[in-house]
């Protein structure tokens, strides 16, 4: 069979997490439509690791587990303290916090399903302080201890700005979190299974998931939308933008995805989101400027927005730092990258795929004098 490039198509495995069917995103058989509109992230997460959504016995309980697991070693910080903060990327202070996370886990090897379970409910609760400890120490901060009384969605945003988020800000980033949460086998989350086929440990399988959110064409993305909006400063530069970047044939972040052919179901709620908080804020010319982008790429290229493309509107109005949206996405996909590793330990094998060879035909070893 000829080699498909990037394994476009190619089903590499079976899943009972999330499913992309005839443009549906679903989490477990639940339409992301409905989990965006009604669940808080919490439910999400527990849906994703269990079989169903949970009961309020339930959600209780395992909220009371997130918010008892949420603060991190000392350590992890003092580390942090100790990197180039001006000049190194909030991805790659991640990547090396959580992997400084396992050494300080004494159950990090212990490989049973019950120990696995423990680290996730610990990794998820403790990602969350460590982005938000990060950002205020760049900022010269003390970092701000999680508090056990808020939900999560809550808990992220008092953490990074040291005051309870208003009503309007929670609905927001819970919902992010929730769109965020998994997205089938994308490319972190591949890199997730291969890792812990081998058996290797969770802190492996997730920093070698933060390694591939951290380029561009995976979790970067909406940092770069945002990028482009302050580039393009008002809805009036928008067309000429666009013409000189089509002439250019570069590419507009945040439009188009592999398998969506009809839009990103999870664009449409982050829209209505920007919306909202663009004029809250008194800012809404980057909603106007997203509309109008959109609209023309659309148009002239048949390309319509992914969950990128309005969450960078969406995280710059409620204050957050663009180099922080993909860490922050980081914070939402570690559910589905934790679903899947535990999915993988339950019926392992390890992934091992072919390579079509294209190199030279059989040569024979030529000594070096004679080269």
């Amino acid at each position: 069979m000829p080699a498909t490039k990037g394994l476009e198509g190619v089903v590499a495995t079976t899943s009972g997490i999330s499913s992309i069917i005839d443009g549906v995103l679903t989490y477990k058989g639940y339409d992301i439509d409905d989990l965006a509109d009604h669940a808080s992230f919490e439910e999400v997460v527990y849906l994703l690791w269990n079989d169903d959504l949970p009961n309020q016995q339930q959600l209780d309980a395992f909220k009371k587990e997130l918010a008892g697991n949420a603060a991190v070693p000392a350590e992890v910080f003092e580390q942090i303290k100790a990197f180039p903060l001006n000049t190194i990327h909030p991805m790659a202070v991640l990547r090396t916090a959580v992997s400084t996370l396992g050494v300080f886990d004494s159950e990090a090897d212990v490989m049973d399903e019950t120990a696995n379970r423990r680290k996730a409910i610990r990794l998820q609760a403790q990602i969350a302080t460590v982005v938000a400890g990060f950002a205020r120490i760049r900022d010269g901060k003390d970092p701000v201890a999680p508090r056990t009384d808020l939900g999560y969605a809550a808990n992220f945003l008092y953490m990074l700005f040291d005051r309870e988020p208003n009503e309007t800000e929670v609905e927001a980033f819970n919902k992010a979190l929730v769109l965020h949460a998994d997205h089938e086998l994308n490319a972190s989350t591949f890199t997730a299974r291969v890792c812990v086929a081998t058996l290797s440990d969770v802190y492996s399988g997730i920093v070698a998931a933060i390694g591939a959110l951290k380029g561009p064409l995976h979790g970067g993305a909406n940092e770069q939308v945002m990028k482009m909006l302050t580039e393009i400063g008002s809805v009036e530069n928008v067309p000429s933008y666009l013409e000189n970047a089509f002439a250019n044939k570069e590419k507009i972040m945040g439009f188009g995805h592999r398998v969506y052919k009809n839009g990103d179901p999870r664009a449409k709620h982050l829209k209505e989101m920007s919306r909202q908080l663009t004029e809250r804020s008194g800012e809404k010319k980057w909603y106007d400027m997203s509309i109008k982008i959109n609209e023309i790429v659309t148009n002239e290229k048949g390309l319509l927005p992914n969950v990128d493309f309005y969450s960078a509107s969406v995280y710059h109005s409620l204050g957050i730092s663009h180099d922080l949206f993909t860490p922050i996405f980081a914070v939402s996909r570690m559910s589905g990258w934790l679903a899947h590793i535990l999915e993988q330990y339950s019926n392992n094998r390890l992934i091992r795929p072919r390579a079509e060879y294209v190199g030279p035909d059989k040569r024979a070893y030529v000594s070096i004098q004679d080269r």
